[in-house]
């Protein structure tokens, strides 16, 4: 169980550092073109998703979203989770999404410069 939920945690906070991370850089290199801030935010979102998912399904089903995790524990349509499992996932996942925003907060700040 701590496998799953460690490949959960780094799945969940690589997608939310890339969204954000790339939704910021698009952001500034765009030059207001919105398209291109959008374009560039939506290629790298949806390959690192791709990538996530081939690495991390076999081990812990790649959910990376507490709605999709709440859904496949409490649905006969997917192959899920067990449903005593879905509040470890979840809480994991959030977790993971406030410290992947915090850490690119901290980046913006200066912090890693400071450091």
């Amino acid at each position: 169980m701590i496998r799953r939920l460690m490949a959960e945690w780094l799945g969940t906070f690589s997608l939310l550092a890339t969204v954000v991370g790339s939704g910021i850089m698009a952001e500034r290199l765009a030059d207001g073109n919105v398209a291109i801030a959008l374009l560039g935010n939506t290629i790298p979102t949806g390959a690192i998703l791709v990538v996530l998912i081939l690495v991390f399904a076999p081990i812990s089903g790649a959910h990376f979203n507490p709605a999709v995790t709440i859904a496949r524990g409490f649905s006969d349509t997917f192959a899920g989770i067990n449903p005593a499992d879905v509040a470890a996932f979840v809480a994991v996942q959030l977790i993971a999404a406030v410290l992947a925003t915090l850490f690119f907060r901290w980046l913006l700040d200066g912090g890693a410069a400071a450091a």
